[in-house]
This record gives C-alpha cells, sequence and structure tokens, in this order.
C-alpha cells in the first residue's frame, strides 16, 4: 500500500518531469519562463483541487499543528469552522505537500523560512458535546492530548476524499471508544 496518495504539493516539483509538456506548449520560452510556467499551471492545479474538495461535512474541522519555530518544535490547533474540505487547501507557508497517508488521515507538510510545520487535519464527530471539544482543544493547547483523545472525538477526512479519487483505505481494527 502506497504510504502517501498526494492530492497537491509544490514542495517536489522537478522540472525535468514538466520540459517535454511545457517545451511543447511554449516553444520560443526561454528555461526560466518554462519553470515560471511549471509553477503557474501547478498553483492552477490547487484551485482545481479546492474544487475537486468541496465536500461539506456536518461539523468543523481541527487542524491539529506540530510546528517549526525559530525557537523550537511547538504543539498548537486552530479551527476550520465551515467544516468544508476544500477550506484546509491553505497556507501562508512557502512550499506546502496535502496528502493522505496510509491510515486515511488528512495530513499536510509545510515549509517556511524558520522550518517545517506538520498538520493533520479531523472532523468533529456529530455525536460530541460542546464540553467535549472544549476538553479536547484543552489537552490540544496543552500538549497533553494523545492519539486516542483524538480519535474518540474526531474522524479521519480521508475516506471523504478518497471517494472522490478512488482511494481506499484499512478501516480500523478496533471499535473506538465514544464519550
Amino acid at each position: 500500500m502506497k504510504e502517501k496518495h498526494i492530492v497537491w504539493s509544490d514542495i517536489h516539483l522537478d522540472f525535468e518531469d514538466w520540459r517535454d509538456d511545457l517545451q511543447e506548449q511554449y516553444p520560443e520560452a526561454s528555461e526560466d519562463e518554462l519553470i515560471y510556467r511549471m509553477y503557474e499551471t501547478n498553483n492552477d492545479y490547487l484551485s482545481d483541487e479546492r474544487v475537486n474538495l468541496d465536500i461539506q461535512l456536518s461539523q468543523s474541522i481541527i487542524v491539529i499543528g506540530d510546528l517549526g519555530l525559530w525557537h523550537g518544535r511547538v504543539q498548537g490547533y486552530k479551527m476550520i469552522e465551515s467544516g468544508n474540505i476544500k477550506d484546509c487547501l491553505y497556507s501562508d507557508c512557502d512550499m506546502n505537500e496535502w496528502y493522505v497517508d496510509k491510515n486515511g488521515d488528512f495530513r499536510c507538510t509545510a515549509v517556511h523560512h524558520d522550518g517545517w510545520n506538520h498538520y493533520l487535519y479531523r472532523a468533529f464527530k456529530d455525536n460530541i458535546t460542546d464540553t467535549q471539544r472544549e476538553n479536547l482543544q484543552e489537552k490540544l493547547y496543552a500538549g497533553t492530548a494523545t492519539r486516542r483523545d483524538i480519535t474518540r472525538y474526531t474522524k479521519r477526512l480521508g475516506d471523504d476524499i478518497g471517494a472522490v479519487y478512488g482511494w481506499t483505505f484499512p478501516q480500523r481494527t478496533h471499535k473506538e471508544v465514544e464519550r
């Protein structure tokens, strides 16, 4: 099984992979112009992916971050209140790669001038209370949340994304505890 299914990336663009097609489309362009076109075209593909992933969920999405900052690594989270998966595909970092890992979790690796950020996107489950949501947020803020805490109150997004692209992911082998 693939380790990850890439939705969109500009981290590992290789001009040699693009050269022949771009030279065919722009025969008079210099190599620098062709490289510019590669990045421009790839950015257009990100807009396409936002259209593909216009998937409205019933709950908001929580983004759990492992952030590489100038003074070291820190944990954090932010909310995507819209609950629409397309709204995950925005970043203020220099380069990004959004993907679904082999376990069906939607993730992003983001590169910026201070280092690398790693994001995990999860949707809150329909049956949790506001108190449970707040407790998870407090644990994330304090840096004490465990994987079990996260899976108890949230669900993975890979199944919804996989339905668009024809990807499937293994189902969990144990029943997650609902509280």
